[in-house]
């Protein structure tokens, strides 16, 4: 065996799916080269590079957030660097973030061959934590990328958001061929959803069946007409306007008929994106029934968790789709303790408060949708799952494991040999406040503001190195890039 680089002491390990550490003992976890060399009670310390003593903290799996946006309104180098420090803050020793062409990330059109290298190089050696990229096909000419994408770029997921096919990013309807930059012949609507699917059916015929395809499921026509109207009667403001302009059944209705097009084309991995509202998760419930061989995975945010439209902090909280009634927010923790959600994200995209607000910083339609959040996902669901009974087991399959597994990152996701020793202390008793001012990431306002939370991460480390510790981000960037294999 490699020689010890780091040994952890005193750590109780939580580890998805195995219920015999929701209670767990101290142990202590040898890391040689990067990788979990040894698990056990009283390991020797002669020999450790570095001995870190847990004091008894819970050790969970690095989370897997699968669901960012860096570079979304910052520009992407600048972007990894702040955002990854807030990733580390939290928790996050993986991200996966989201791209596309079109307005905002690069602000630019064309083939993904000519894109994708610039992506990778602004990121490069800039962040503090391992990413891996979901892309868009937002042309025909993305959909023939898709094998070339695969094999050259170690992508294997992607994405379609099913409003764009007629209304703006922030809630006003919008120039299609303008904002997202596709050829004026091309129109980004069902049938190009389709066209997709089947190019991912072909792709998985070739490639195998870890590829996948996600979905921000919204119905552009319904959010169209109702934004229209909650802005000409003017009864509703704030974030309550917003979430009854984009209604929860306009999620139900672009989950049903996403589902119908899966099912058409044959495509058997589907990912629901940040479901919002109780109708959004009973559509999506209903769809799985009706289509069994379609393997549908259901994800939430934490922010669609934890803050709703009275208590979220101002109009920072306006996202996509929108906060919810304090009754949807206790629909997702009922259907995520029915074992109906597969994990939990931060959707985080940093907009900073100059470019977040509008002229009128009470208009919630000129304001932009998006904020950052990764800094508070483990710990608000450890402290949140604590008071609802929520399994330590659970939270690390949640954060870790499940979207792992899907999404092809399978050195990530638990605390068990072999595995990349990405590993996350945290104190479930610590009791602290959200400040905007303490986030490493840039933005200057969180809609989490004033919020208490529960448990509080002290220790991260990434392949064995610390890069977080005493409340601040340690050393330089470390973070690679993640080519995914397409088994």
């Amino acid at each position: 065996m490699a020689a010890t680089d780091l040994l952890i002491r005193n750590a109780r390990v939580v580890r998805p799916g195995d219920p015999s550490t929701d209670h767990p003992e101290p142990v202590d976890i040898a890391v040689a080269d990067g990788v979990i060399a040894r698990i056990g009670s009283n390991l020797p310390t002669a020999g450790a590079e570095r001995v870190v003593d847990a004091q008894g903290l819970l050790a969970f799996p690095g989370v897997v957030d699968a669901h960012q946006h860096w570079g979304i309104y910052q520009e992407l180098s600048a972007d990894t660097e702040s955002e990854s420090r807030a990733c580390a803050q939290g928790g996050v020793t993986t991200s996966i973030t989201y791209m596309r062409t079109g307005r905002y990330y690069l602000n630019r059109g064309g083939a993904y061959r000519d894109f994708v290298p610039e992506v990778l190089d602004r990121m490069a050696g800039r962040s503090f934590v391992d990413h891996a990229l979901h892309l868009a096909p937002m042309t025909a000419e993305h959909i023939a990328e898709i094998p070339s994408l695969i094999e050259d770029f170690g992508v294997t997921s992607f994405k379609i958001f099913m409003f764009y096919g007629g209304h703006g990013l922030h809630g006003r309807s919008a120039d299609q061929a303008d904002f997202l930059m596709i050829p004026p012949a091309e129109r980004y609507d069902l049938a190009h959803f389709e066209f997709v699917m089947r190019g991912i059916h072909s792709a998985r015929k070739r490639f195998g069946n870890r590829l996948s395809l996600s979905l921000h499921c919204e119905t552009a026509e319904i959010m169209t007409a109702y934004t229209e109207m909650v802005e000409r009667e003017g009864n509703l403001t704030g974030l309550r306007a917003y979430s009854a302009s984009r209604p929860p059944h306009s999620e139900g209705l672009a989950i049903t008929m996403a589902s119908y097009l899966a099912h058409e084309t044959g495509l058997a991995n589907i990912n629901l994106l940040h479901l919002s509202s109780a109708k959004a998760v009973e559509a999506a419930l209903t769809m799985a029934t009706a289509f069994p061989h379609v393997d549908f995975r259901r994800e939430v945010t934490i922010g669609h968790l934890l803050a709703d439209v009275d208590t979220a902090h101002g109009l920072g909280g306006k996202v996509n789709p929108p906060l919810r009634e304090r009754s949807d927010v206790e629909a997702l923790w009922q259907h995520l303790l029915a074992g109906e959600i597969d994990w939990v994200v931060s959707d985080h995209a940093c907009c900073r408060d100059e470019q977040k607000f509008g002229p009128d910083r009470d208009d919630i339609f000129a304001a932009k949708s998006g904020f950052g959040g990764a800094e508070y996902l483990l710990p608000g669901l450890v402290g949140e799952g604590a008071k609802r009974g929520v399994p330590l087991s659970r939270i690390a399959e949640l954060t870790a494991w499940n979207p792992a597994q899907r999404y092809g990152l399978t050195g990530k996701g638990t605390i068990a040999e072999g595995f990349d020793a990405d590993i996350v202390l945290i104190d479930p008793t610590a009791e602290w406040t959200v400040r905007a001012a303490d986030s490493e990431s840039a933005q200057e306002y969180t809609p989490f503001e004033g919020f208490t939370m529960n448990a509080r991460v002290t220790d991260v480390f990434l392949r064995g190195h610390t890069i977080y510790r005493d409340g601040k981000v340690q050393g330089d960037p470390r973070g690679r890039y993640l080519r995914r294999g397409p088994v």
